[in-house]
């Protein structure tokens, strides 16, 4: 028998987990608490408000709400795929 011809002939399999079967940790308790003052000082409204004079006429206001974007880039939360619209 040749060298190699073994490890040749197997096959490793591939190697594949869904992002959804990975478990979730908890979050911070700082950034839990900060969204809960931000949510009951009604910070979305707010910032929309703030930001409302930007918005293009032709295109409407942005398709991601200000503060959740915020919020997942204080909490370093991965973006969901509506970020990158």
């Amino acid at each position: 028998m040749a060298m190699g011809t073994r490890k040749q002939r197997e096959k490793q399999e591939d190697i594949w987990i869904a992002h959804t079967e990975l478990p979730s940790a908890p979050g911070h308790p700082f950034y839990q608490r900060l969204n809960e003052l931000l949510e009951a000082e009604k910070f979305d409204e707010f910032v929309e408000g703030r930001c409302a004079k930007y918005y293009a006429a032709k295109y409407g206001r942005p398709s991601r709400e200000h503060a959740k974007l915020w919020g997942g880039v204080s909490s370093g939360d991965e973006m969901d795929s509506e970020a990158g619209r």
